[in-house]
């Protein structure tokens, strides 16, 4: 409630800047003005001895009224230079929005971002400002790179995967390898799996899951139950053996939605988590969607193999 309420505060030192007040300008405006006043008139008098001499008085309002219009002319070419500055910016911001408005963007989540940013700037404290700065800057960068095809983020991006999740529409093939295998005991995935089983009841959508392992040791009670517990949500969770596979294809751990955008985890050194990448290239997609259909057709067939040894075993 104290960061809520120190938010809100208009007088604390967080809250809205007050306007300036107007009259030290002012008054530095007179003091200037009858400064060059009295230079002038005190200029006259020792140039002319003549105490009555009008011209006195005449120099003196002339290069006092003189110095107040210069000031006056400064103080309108900075508010000028403002509102040129200002038009700019409104001109650049409706040429943006305009294009917004004709991309396939939502015109108004851009204008809640805008504006909840504008709210941030006028009633939040400095810390507050800069993390939505920094926040800020990393949606710009994710948008700037998906604009280009691929985004990228270090270790693992958690948000990613159950946002991408909740936009999906038609299908989601996966591959879980050991570079990801803890995550399946961690509370996203829950949120995960959730947000899965809410596109397979709602969407319609078909999500395969291929669990690699490189031995036969690897499948573990564990492991299956883990697929038993995926199967009852819907998904078609499968595991293949690398050793037992006739070919060699290659593998790694990534996410294919809707086979338009790929969702990959690199591995470092040590096999753990090291970055997440998000490709739309044409290429790269194509590339992960042939790599699946060989995993799966692999895991298929000793799936087949598998239930046919109890009979082969039994008929000998």
């Amino acid at each position: 409630m104290s960061g809520a309420s120190s938010l809100g505060a208009g007088g604390n030192g967080h809250g809205a800047p007050r306007p300036e007040p107007r009259m030290p300008k002012m008054f530095w405006r007179i003091v200037i003005t009858a400064g060059a006043a009295g230079g002038a008139f005190l200029l006259t008098s020792i140039l002319d001895q003549d105490d009555g001499n009008i011209w006195q008085w005449v120099a003196s309002i002339v290069i006092g009224s003189a110095a107040l219009i210069v000031q006056y002319l400064i103080d309108f070419g900075e508010r000028f230079e403002k509102v040129d500055r200002r038009f700019n910016e409104i001109l650049a911001a409706t040429e943006l929005f305009s294009q917004v408005d004709g991309s396939v963007l939502r015109s108004d989540e851009v204008t809640r971002l805008v504006l909840g940013y504008t709210k941030v700037r006028e009633r939040g404290g400095d810390i507050v400002q800069a993390f939505a700065e920094k926040e800020l800057g990393r949606l710009a960068k994710m948008m700037e790179g998906l604009g280009s095809g691929t985004a990228d983020c270090p270790g693992e991006n958690h948000e990613w995967l159950i946002d991408i999740t909740d936009c999906v529409k038609m299908t989601l093939d996966a591959t879980s390898t050991s570079v990801d295998r803890e995550f399946w005991t961690s509370g996203p995935a829950d949120r995960y799996l959730a947000a899965q089983e809410k596109a397979i009841k709602r969407r319609g959508v078909e999500i395969r899951r291929l669990f690699i392992v490189r031995t036969e040791d690897e499948v573990t009670p564990e492991l299956r139950a883990l697929c038993d517990s995926q199967r009852r949500r819907g998904i078609d969770a499968r595991i293949a053996v690398r050793s037992l596979m006739e070919s060699s294809p290659r593998v790694s751990d990534f996410i294919v939605f809707d086979g338009e955008l790929c969702h990959e985890t690199k591995p470092d050194q040590e096999n753990n988590p090291d970055s997440t990448l998000l490709s739309a290239e044409p290429d790269h997609i194509e590339d992960h969607i042939t790599q699946f259909t060989e995993l799966w057709a692999e895991a298929e067939r000793q799936q087949t193999a598998a239930q046919r040894a109890p009979r082969v075993t039994a008929e000998t």
